[in-house]
């Protein structure tokens, strides 16, 4: 038999063996929709997980993972970093449209002076930078994170001159997140010291998202100077990503208490102003009308238009539905240019559980 007929059996079967798991043995339409995310179209599906209320509808494994796996975030990360910016805010420590307090911009006619914590956010910073393309090796996020840029990657980054006026124009970046999460350590300690500098941010979320969400496996890393690598790399279990978009979902712990203030909500849902399929470090299922549709982050016409997302690198979506108060996972690893199959059978999934609501 051909390896890849080895790779699809091995799939069903993983597929079979774990939906026996979930409390209704039945096959449900969800179930049937989320079968074609194990598929030869789909890359590497590694695992699938979908919640109501907070209660499983289906959890899937591919062979060899388990609940004993922690999945890397990749730019999922973002969206833990926006939630930490606006408890900060929340306290009044930080402010949405206040310049980024920031000393390294705060030179007399430096024009990084003026950039808020709203343009960062909603990645209109205007900060020169190369996310990724044909050369990896010379984009900055690649050499900032994987190459000469790891000893201190928020100051390579606050380094950058500007190269649009902020606010003026959406342009992607994992440096731009890598600042935020140096915000929140400079908010938290004046310690130039990297173990604390790390130690009071991996508090801060402890006790103000992780604990409270009851989340467990979170892995937090950092670089050399004690930044956290916030637009980027972060480690939980497949049920930890379920339960942090449960968080974006509710806004609350299980027991009901508030995590995220109902205004911060809002502004994270909310589509910027530069770019309509983007929130507060959040993807938004909506099309932007300059890209080709086979573009789009999500499945806009598919599921359902309200429906916003956590998104990563190879495939990593937590995805979240207000109208049916459901959140589905997928993790895995597919190719970012071969993404197309997996959001359209993302968009199945959810079209299948918008269908049983009505």
């Amino acid at each position: 038999m051909e390896k890849k007929s080895l790779i699809a059996v091995a799939a069903i079967l993983a597929l079979c063996c774990s939906a026996s798991a979930v409390e209704s043995p039945d096959r449900t339409p969800q179930h049937v929709a989320a079968s074609k995310l194990f598929g030869e179209t789909q890359g590497e599906t590694r695992a699938v997980l979908m919640l109501r209320d907070g209660k499983p509808l289906l959890k899937l494994y591919a062979q060899g993972y388990s609940d004993a796996n922690r999945f890397i975030s990749w730019s999922m990360a973002k969206t833990v970093t926006a939630v930490l910016v606006g408890e900060l805010v929340a306290d009044g420590k930080l402010s949405l449209d206040a310049p980024a307090p920031f000393a390294e911009w705060r030179k007399p006619g430096d024009p990084r002076g003026g950039i808020t914590l709203r343009q960062m956010l909603h990645m209109s910073a205007g900060l020169k930078h190369v996310e990724t393309g044909p050369q990896l090796e010379m984009a900055d996020t690649n050499r900032t994170l994987f190459v000469d840029g790891t000893h201190g990657m928020a100051a390579r980054a606050l380094a950058q001159p500007l190269e649009a006026a902020p606010g003026k124009d959406y342009e992607y970046s994992s440096l731009t997140s890598l600042l935020l999460s140096e915000l929140i350590t400079r908010t938290l300690t004046d310690s130039k010291d990297p173990v604390a500098r790390a130690n009071a941010y991996r508090a801060f979320a402890q006790e103000r998202l992780f604990g409270p969400a009851g989340i467990t496996s979170a892995v937090l890393e950092f670089d050399a100077a004690g930044t956290q690598i916030g637009g980027s790399i972060i480690y939980m279990n497949l049920e930890d990503w379920g339960r942090f978009g449960q968080i974006l979902l509710d806004g609350r712990m299980p027991g009901g208490a508030e995590i995220i203030t109902p205004d911060w909500m809002a502004f994270l849902r909310a589509p910027a102003t530069t770019n309509p399929e983007y929130g507060g470090h959040l993807w938004l299922n909506r099309s932007a009308p300059e890209k080709d549709p086979a573009d789009n982050a999500l499945f806009p016409g598919m599921g359902r238009e309200s429906a916003f997302s956590a998104i990563g690198h190879l495939g990593q979506y937590v995805i979240v539905s207000p109208e049916d108060r459901t959140v589905l996972v997928r993790l895995g690893k597919t190719n970012d240019p071969e993404l197309g199959p997996v959001r359209e059978a993302l968009g199945l999934v959810m079209d299948a559980v918008a269908k049983e609501t009505n």
